[in-house]
């Protein structure tokens, strides 16, 4: 099912050098169970969009000036986003393989084989890094060694992440199906069926799973039980992730839409639709400061009134913009396949920098401890940092 290659190259080089220096690697190493990551923490990215209620807004601003501080290549494209945890970068890749780097220099420190694409987004809970890949196994691996701890295997291809809520995961497969698995043994606590297939990352909130589907719905699923809360006609197939604040949520649509909604009253309170050209989003929003951002595949990056849906302001790249962009303090970061990763104003979308990747993106970025982390189809992931100060 899958085989962890741990990589150990500072303490094993020389057995009397790795003795010499175990208490030092000791009061150096992460306390990975002593506390959960909190998402709004500077130094943690735990899982896709940051956090459970998929927002995709970091706690702290980057530097102004981005530089490349190392790059890891892959045998195959990357198109998971990474989490950033404990001075880790935990991502998946097309080549099948689960990796985790320092994220101070990118050294390998595991891989882990799953014999398929790793497309998912890994998500770190209670020191275990949780995965679904193209086969539709989700894997639970010792967020330390790589060492499989269980498995569990759905129907069909898992794109979406894992969301965690007190001692369960939740996370939707393309047969159509959303999952509940308990985190310590990976024991099915409920299945909850919908009429297509499950995309986009489930937002929790409130004990409850938001679940934008393939089948035209949004859900919402009580965690407790998988019980059915309400669901939504939203008019078309969605492969976003509800992007969650307050009461209200708001996702992209195949049917060239943008919907702003009210998920505990179950109605939709406003359409995005670009008069002038029609496109899917499968883009997910990113949401702060009365503004939703998110990118199309009409090639351009949209910024619309939180209230009314209104746009604010479009930036156009150069093809389609399947990733999801990343809020920081008053800038935006977002990938397009046109092989750049740009840097936006939030107020006015002006371009204020660009890192030319050179293959495209369709990965997100991941923004913790100062640095951006985001990977290409090219198989190349880049961490990048800034030795300016921080941006507004």
């Amino acid at each position: 099912m899958g085989t962890a290659t741990v990589i150990t190259s500072r303490c094993t080089t020389r057995a009397r050098a790795c003795v010499a220096s175990l208490l030092l690697c000791a009061s150096q190493a992460p306390a990975w169970a002593e506390n959960e990551p909190d998402p709004r923490a500077a130094d943690a990215w735990p899982m896709f969009r940051g956090g459970p209620l998929q927002t995709g807004v970091a706690a702290e601003p980057l530097p102004t000036d981005l530089r490349v501080a190392w790059k890891f290549e892959a045998q195959d494209a990357f198109e998971s986003t990474a989490a950033i945890i404990h001075r880790r970068v935990f991502v998946g890749s097309d080549d099948g393989n689960v990796y985790a780097l320092e994220l101070s220099d990118g050294s390998l420190e595991w891989k882990y084989g799953v014999d398929a694409p790793v497309r998912a987004s890994p998500t770190f809970v209670r020191d275990k890094v949780i995965v679904g890949d193209d086969d539709g196994r989700v894997h639970a691996l010792d967020a330390r060694t790589g060492a499989r701890l269980w498995t569990y295997e759905t129907g069909s291809q898992i794109i979406a992440s894992a969301t965690p809520h007190e001692d369960r995961v939740v996370i939707g497969s393309y047969d159509g199906a959303v999952y509940c698995l308990t985190i310590d043994d990976g024991k099915l606590a409920w299945k909850f069926d919908t009429e297509g297939r499950v995309h986009g990352t489930a937002a929790v909130v409130a004990g409850q799973a938001i679940v934008a589907g393939c089948d035209q719905f949004l859900h919402v699923i009580s965690i407790a039980d998988g019980r059915a809360v309400r669901r939504v006609e939203m008019g078309s197939v969605s492969g976003s992730s509800a992007a969650i604040l307050g009461d209200r949520t708001f996702v992209g649509t195949y049917g060239n839409e943008v919907l702003g909604l009210n998920w505990k009253e179950g109605k939709v309170l406003w359409r995005f639709r670009d008069p002038d050209r029609q496109f899917p989003f499968l883009s997910s929003a990113a949401v702060a400061g009365g503004t939703v951002v998110i990118g199309g595949r009409d090639k351009r990056v949209h910024a619309l009134d939180i209230e009314t849906g209104k746009p604010r302001w479009a930036f156009a790249a150069q093809a389609r913009v399947d990733s999801s962009p990343v809020i920081a303090g008053d800038r935006v970061y977002v990938g397009s396949s046109d092989g750049n990763l740009y840097v936006l104003d939030r107020a006015t979308g002006t371009e204020r920098a660009r890192f030319e990747a050179g293959g495209p993106i369709t990965a997100s970025p991941a923004v913790a401890d100062g640095r951006l982390v985001i990977g290409t189809a090219d198989g190349i992931l880049y961490c990048l940092e800034g030795k300016g100060p921080p941006g507004p």
